[in-house]
């Protein structure tokens, strides 16, 4: 059996950062939060090649004495804790006492750090874990720590890095995402010499989710007004339905000061927009939680980014009641006329209640127990019968392509399925399904030259770090596919040409859909193959525009012009048959 040693600390440190430091954003992450916990009124972090090369956090907080500053690279070491049972109620965002050491054991590392009433500050330096002697220093108030080749000593971990532009866009995440949580803070980011954010301390938070968020997105939040009960407050802002994505990466939560990730309260979120959603969407938002730190333990993660509520199903409750009631539009009573026959007091209210994507609710109150009921019923009937038209019988003509089934169509199935008679029986066409079949013979015949428009005013796109690093690293395939990309500064990407099959108000749902599916399977594949790019961009075209009746006869046009009309990009039908026999079996004809 193996002799069983003891680590040094050295490695105790370097195994103790396997946990806490995944990349250079969680470098980053660790520092800042200090500077929030230390007071800091304005945080600047300076990177370089994506924080692989550099990192500097300088922050006016309150720094450390030559003694604290020394005792911070010990293992343990923290000013947070002093007992157990401070673990019951904590409020600080740091407060493990292994972040510096750990950071410091597998990187060249530089302290500058000085009090306020100190006339000269204290400069400490590790190389790999290797403590240097502290020494006086001239430096401002506050504390500066700077990182240089990290994972230098661990050569292993250093191979797993991603490519510096992705590095770069995680760490530009993470800075916002405690951006967004410290409006009261300023904030300042510079990449490889070029200043990249600069957010001015606010006290108002929508002022600095708008300043981060994008002038589009700005001009749809709902906020959310401070709601309070079931031992937690609630406030911030959501986005309509239409800004909806897959996965939760757009959704902001803060609890206590701290941002955390949690599917209690996501699943509230979008429980909070039930009717408004499509099936697998999350919506956007920005929460900011208040509650009692002993009924929620932010212990349970290495990184701190999960949480444990006491009673998560108040939490839940509390967030559904915050933003059903800031979605909720104040209700307007709109006088329907009667005739003349009526009596005056007999006049009905009509109270409309709508919330985006939710069916019209219709309610009737009278004034008068005497109203004619069945004239009311006549004035508000035309408010139903949008949804109760029947539709007319459409006879599907192909002349354009001899091999065309002869389908007549003659209804749909739950607003999803297409009904067709067919000569051999009843056929259940699935719309989206052709329509991504569609969309993607058309873009493997690229080579043949794929229909491209160039727009007259390009659009701007202001989007999110990590989108923006994606866009930019498949930049090819986009071309290929019809689509013309530029970075446009910051986080905003010009689009100058888009394929002929989109409009112009599709550009932005198409490329955030897009983006979406190529996250949920590509995060840690460098390349995509085209065919697999052609795919998702045929599926995010056709989850765009609807379908009706009147659209089925030209869907199944272009359908059968298709090599595999039969299939979607994945496999999956596009059309269903029951035979007649089988109809007839069922029924116990034969």
């Amino acid at each position: 059996m193996p002799v069983i040693e003891v680590m040094s600390e050295t490695l105790a440190s370097q195994v103790a950062a396997g946990e806490v430091i995944e990349r250079p954003a969680s470098v980053i992450k660790e520092l800042i939060e200090n500077s929030i916990d230390a007071g800091a009124r304005k945080i600047e972090v300076e990177i370089s090649r994506g924080g692989i090369a550099m990192m500097r956090v300088r922050d006016d907080g309150c720094g450390m004495s030559p003694a604290d500053a020394a005792r911070s690279l010990e293992r343990h070491a923290t000013s947070k804790l002093h007992s157990s049972d401070d673990l019951n109620g904590i409020l600080t965002l740091g407060f493990r006492g292994e972040a510096l050491p750990s950071i410091a054991s597998v990187s060249r590392f530089t302290m500058q750090t000085r009090e306020a009433d100190s006339v000269e500050g204290t400069e400490v330096r590790v190389d790999g874990g290797q403590l240097h002697e502290p020494h006086t220093v001239g430096c401002p108030v506050g504390t500066s720590i700077e990182i240089r080749d990290l994972f230098f000593n661990v050569p292993a971990r250093k191979k797993f890095m991603k490519a510096e532009t992705t590095e770069a866009a995680h760490i530009d995440h993470q800075i916002r995402l405690h951006a967004l949580c410290t409006p009261n803070i300023g904030w300042l980011l510079r990449k490889d010499g070029r200043t990249v954010l600069d957010l001015p301390a606010t006290s108002d938070r929508r002022v600095r989710i708008e300043a981060m968020s994008g002038s589009e997105s700005g001009r749809d939040l709902v906020t959310v007004p401070s709601w309070k009960g079931r031992g937690i407050s609630v406030e911030g802002a959501v986005l309509p339905a239409s800004f909806a994505r897959r996965g939760r990466r757009h959704q902001y939560v803060f609890l206590n000061g701290r941002p955390i990730e949690d599917s209690v309260i996501s699943r509230a979120l979008k429980e909070s927009f039930r009717g408004a959603l499509q099936e697998g969407l999350q919506p956007a938002a920005w929460l900011w939680l208040q509650m009692d730190p002993t009924l929620v333990d932010v212990n349970v993660h290495p990184a701190k980014r999960e949480v444990r509520f006491r009673d998560s199903s108040q939490v839940r409750l509390a967030i559904m009641e915050a933003v059903e009631l800031a979605l909720r539009p104040p209700e307007r009573e709109v006088i329907v006329p009667m005739s003349r026959e009526a009596p005056p007091a007999a006049t009905p209210s009509v109270r409309l209640e709508t919330r985006e994507g939710v069916q019209q609710v219709v309610r009737v109150e009278t004034t008068s127990s005497t109203v004619n009921e069945e004239k009311a019923s006549a004035e508000i009937a035309p408010v139903w019968q949008q949804t109760h038209e029947e539709q007319p019988e459409l006879e599907v003509e192909h002349d354009r392509v001899a091999v065309t089934p002869n389908f007549r169509v003659i209804g749909v199935l739950s607003d999803q399925y297409a009904l067709l008679e067919g000569e051999e029986g009843l056929v259940l066409m699935e719309p989206q399904a052709a329509r991504e079949r569609i969309f993607y013979e058309r873009l493997l015949k690229r080579e043949e030259g794929i229909d491209s428009q160039g727009l007259l005013v390009p659009v701007l796109l202001e989007l999110d770090a990590r989108d923006v690093d994606l866009l930019m690293r498949h930049q090819s395939h986009f071309e290929d596919a019809g689509f013309i990309l530029e970075s446009f500064g910051g986080l905003t990407v010009q689009v100058s040409a888009v394929p002929a099959f989109l409009k112009s108000d599709e550009i932005r749902p198409v490329l955030t859909k897009l983006i979406d599916s190529i996250l949920d399977r590509n995060d840690r594949v460098k390349r995509l193959a085209y065919e697999g790019f052609a795919s998702k961009v045929a599926r995010a075209g056709s989850l765009i525009d609807g379908w009706s009746l009147t659209t089925i006869k030209p869907l199944l046009d272009e359908l059968f012009t298709c090599d595999l009309p039969y299939c979607d990009p994945a496999g999956r039908p596009t059309l269903v048959q029951i035979s007649f026999q089988e109809l007839n079996r069922k029924f116990g004809k034969n």
